[in-house]
């Protein structure tokens, strides 16, 4: 996997006051709206630039963010590097991920996340309407489900508005199998025994996250999601409702 550095990705930074006003204006904005969370497709996770601001007023120099939906797969990192370099040199390009995922795979939501870390980027749970009705972008409430907290976990500055959904549950993986006559075919879920749960601490824990976020998932029923709370948000250290 090619190394991709901070300081190289994001070319200018001196805007950053500039972006950052906008993202609370419009984070603001969600809060008074209460947007009913939108349910993020379960097909690939895919990359693309928004522009966020007043479009009347910046026009093509409106600030551009990434936004991320979908589901994490195996190759979700390598397509999220190919997406950020071939981006590279827009001088309106911030380093702010907007995600909206119902999970995936969990390594490969870890190797998102330490790109992102390693990027310097921060992360949003929510998506972005370019073109509201009152010209000014409106940021929308998303969720970040089962592996992609993983992901979300990796980024520099993480932010989870009220209204977003945050869920996790303990992780598991599908084997099919055969009756020995090859009369049909079953699916049954494979649990960890242990030694993925002490990679995933290990990860939490350099991400700045508490650990005791993965043993708490582990107790949770992969047939559910629990929702966090905004009181297990804060008290595991995985982001905060303002940016």
């Amino acid at each position: 996997m090619r190394k991709l550095h901070h300081c190289g990705i994001w070319r200018d930074q001196r805007s950053a006051p500039a972006i950052l006003k906008v993202i609370c204006l419009c984070l603001g904005f969600l809060l008074a709206l209460a947007v009913a969370p939108h349910q993020a497709s379960a097909q690939e996770m895919t990359f693309r630039l928004v522009s966020v601001g007043e479009q009347a007023k910046c026009g093509e120099s409106c600030p551009v963010v990434i936004a991320a939906e979908g589901e994490i797969t195996n190759g979700t990192p390598g397509a999220f590097i190919n997406f950020v370099e071939s981006n590279v040199g827009r001088t309106n390009l911030h380093a702010i991920v907007f995600l909206d995922s119902p999970g995936g795979k969990v390594v490969a939501s870890m190797e998102l996340g330490k790109i992102m870390r390693r990027i310097g980027a921060a992360a949003i749970v929510g998506r972005v309407d370019p073109e509201a009705s009152n010209g000014m972008s409106e940021f929308l409430a998303a969720r970040c489900l089962s592996a992609c907290v993983y992901a979300l976990m990796g980024a520099k500055k993480r932010v989870i508005p009220p209204q977003s959904l945050v869920g996790i549950h303990r992780m598991f993986t599908y084997v099919d199998a055969a009756y020995p006559d090859g009369s049909a075919e079953v699916r049954f879920k494979r649990y960890d025994n242990g030694e993925m749960a002490a990679v995933l601490s290990r990860y939490t824990g350099s991400m700045g996250v508490s650990p005791a976020l993965i043993a708490m998932a582990e107790h949770i029923s992969p047939d559910r999601i629990h929702i966090m709370t905004r009181a297990e948000i804060a008290r595991f250290r995985l982001g905060s409702s303002k940016f």
